[in-house]
């Protein structure tokens, strides 16, 4: 596969956990020989800094800002920026990718989405779900919650992660036959991590054109981290909760 895509990154801007502004990636990105980058902040359900009492219309502006500022960037050097966001339910979060910001302006009904409501909504717009960083295990979160139903896709290479989390969602992956995808899970350039990301058969023109590789399960897979120390599988310390397709959480 000959093209290599970032899809999982936070920007100061918008994300409260980012720490590069949105233009400064373009640079970094290209350097390390990438073919464009999606922006995934936090949504309003999420780890993010936009004012929550603001109207819909000024949340939505200011919830675009960062990749404006990176799209303005990316314009000038001639490398491709698309738009997603990163979705929260209860610790379970979903890259969403396809719908843009006109959709958004038009849909503030999602806050109140269960997580079939949520991907069946996504669904009609063309988009595609993928569901982040499955078996993460933090002291902020009280269970690991799957879902396997209502996705199109699991992340199974988050550089976030730490690395037997990684090799249990590979696992989980494969049980219920989902594709994989990898991410960076980037908020800050200067941490020095290894990236991740995507690798596809053919470029990515638009986002639309990654939700339907996304959909099909075809034409893409993870950029690999080479061997992390700990990948070796190991139990979790949360409880692990499914997602049935009743939406009725099975232990």
């Amino acid at each position: 596969m000959g093209y290599r895509y970032e899809t999982h990154l936070h920007t100061c801007e918008v994300s409260a956990c980012g720490r590069t502004h949105a233009a400064d990636y373009i640079k970094f990105y290209v350097d390390k020989g990438y073919d464009g980058i999606i922006f995934t902040d936090h949504f309003f359900n999420g780890n993010c800094g936009v004012d929550r009492r603001l109207p819909w219309e000024r949340k939505v502006d200011a919830f675009c800002r960062g990749y404006e500022l990176a799209k303005e960037e990316g314009d000038r050097v001639g490398f491709p920026v698309f738009f997603g966001w990163e979705f929260n339910f209860h610790g379970d979060e979903y890259l969403t990718y396809g719908p843009d910001k006109k959709w958004l302006l038009a849909h503030p009904e999602i806050m109140h989405d269960s997580r079939q409501e949520y991907f069946r909504r996504i669904h009609e717009a063309g988009g595609a779900i993928v569901q982040a960083h499955p078996y993460r295990e933090r002291d902020y979160l009280n269970a690991v919650r799957l879902n396997p139903y209502f996705v199109d896709a699991a992340e199974a290479v988050n550089i976030g992660n730490d690395p037997y989390q990684d090799a249990l969602a590979a696992d989980y992956a494969k049980k219920y036959r989902l594709p994989v995808t990898g991410g960076t899970d980037m908020h800050n350039i200067e941490w020095g991590q290894t990236t991740s990301g995507v690798e596809t058969e053919q470029p990515i023109r638009s986002i639309q054109d990654f939700a339907d590789m996304l959909r099909s399960g075809k034409g893409f897979r993870p950029i690999e981290a080479g061997e992390r120390a700990g990948r070796e599988e190991k139990e979790t310390y949360l409880p692990v909760l499914l997602y049935g397709k009743d939406g009725i959480w099975i232990e």
